[in-house]
């Protein structure tokens, strides 16, 4: 969805012209109606009735649907948010087609990847269930936001090798984030798990799932 009219109509031809199925829709609460049947939702930002933040948080809480943020708001806390409220990408206008079409492939990669590993990954007495996408504890439900469930199945689908920093932001993230993004992400899951122990920090080249 884009709040421009000129601008929608041609990146819906552009989209169309290389055989993409197309609907769009001109407001936050047309999109929360109407996302669920689409594999990518490209997100303006900027709607005239809802904040873009929000139509992000509700569409991610709701399921795996990608959605790449598509915004004029460039800065590093402007990225961060977005990708904090489920962006699997974010991109910043104007850009330009070509690249546009590049991140959709790469987001669209990730989520073919991910359904390609473990439906259901047990370490200890940790379950990751991939199709309901919930983490659970000694039976107990670890409530996690979409990046950190992202994050910490990951971690699990390789729990015996050290992932570097740089892959995980990559898989996780893309190619728009900060040191902090991934170090905050690390330290809610340790909380939320419980024990530090949980995921091992490899000074130099980046984490491990753990155990306790």
């Amino acid at each position: 969805m884009e709040n421009d009219d000129r601008d929608a109509e041609s990146l819906v031809r552009g989209l169309q012209r290389h055989g993409h199925e197309v609907d769009r829709v001109a407001t936050g609460i047309t999109a929360l109606h109407a996302y669920d049947s689409a594999d990518l939702v490209l997100l303006d930002l900027e709607l005239p009735d809802l904040d873009g933040l929000e139509v992000c948080r509700q569409i991610r809480s709701a399921g795996t649907t990608a959605v790449i943020a598509v915004t004029a708001r460039g800065t590093e806390l402007d990225r961060v948010l977005g990708l904090q409220a489920g962006a699997d990408d974010y991109l910043v206008k104007p850009y330009g087609f070509r690249e546009l079409m590049a991140r959709m492939d790469a987001v669209m990669r990730r989520v073919h990847a991910q359904t390609d590993t473990p439906a259901i990954i047990t370490h200890g007495p940790l379950c990751i269930d991939a199709a309901a996408r919930q983490v659970t504890l000694d039976g107990r439900r670890i409530d996690v936001t979409r990046k950190e469930f992202d994050l910490l199945y990951l971690l699990a689908s390789q729990p015996d090798t050290v992932i570097p920093r740089k892959r995980i932001m990559q898989a996780v993230w893309g190619d728009v984030w900060s040191r902090r993004t991934i170090d905050t992400h690390i330290s809610s899951l340790r909380n939320k798990l419980g024990h530090s122990d949980w995921i091992l920090t490899v000074r130099g080249v980046g984490f491990q799932l753990g155990g306790i």
